[in-house]
């Protein structure tokens, strides 16, 4: 399978580094049956008392109420999503197209399950995400197969 890549819109919220915050602010989105593909939730460097949860996706009248209720919003960070099978390299790949066109990152998260790969990549300008997204696309596509030629006489 290809790997896919998609614009998404992370939902964050800055919040107070201590127990119990994170279950709270995901019980309106638990309570609406909300089944996030991304998860969050980090410290911030240097100030170790607050720290921000970010999530994806929330649509529709349940869950913005439920990211209303929790005091998320919708976050103008440029965002990619990108998935597809998991190949030794993928991640180098990526990276490689993405700093060969001069784009800085603002952030990363990247897993494996199993064989899927999944990537969250966090742009300083939309700009930047709209060339990230057809670099990545490009890099990644697979490699096309020279057509075989007819038999001569």
């Amino acid at each position: 399978m290809a790997v896919t890549v998609k614009n998404i819109t992370l939902w964050r919220k800055e919040v107070e580094n201590k127990p119990g915050v994170l279950a709270q602010t995901l019980e309106p989105f638990a309570a609406q049956g909300a089944d996030l593909q991304v998860l969050m939730g980090y410290r911030f460097p240097g100030n170790e008392n607050m720290g921000a949860i970010e999530l994806y996706p929330v649509a529709g009248k349940k869950l913005t109420a439920a990211a209303a209720a929790s005091g998320i919003s919708a976050s103008a960070i440029p965002t990619l999503l990108v998935e597809g099978d998991n190949k030794p390299g993928l991640g180098h790949t990526t990276a490689q197209a993405i700093a060969e066109a001069g784009i800085n990152l603002s952030f990363l998260m990247a897993q494996v399950i199993g064989r899927r790969y999944s990537a969250v990549l966090g742009f300083e300008k939309p700009e930047d995400a709209k060339r990230a997204a057809a670099l990545i696309r490009k890099a990644t596509a697979p490699a096309k197969r020279p057509k075989p030629r007819g038999k001569r006489p």
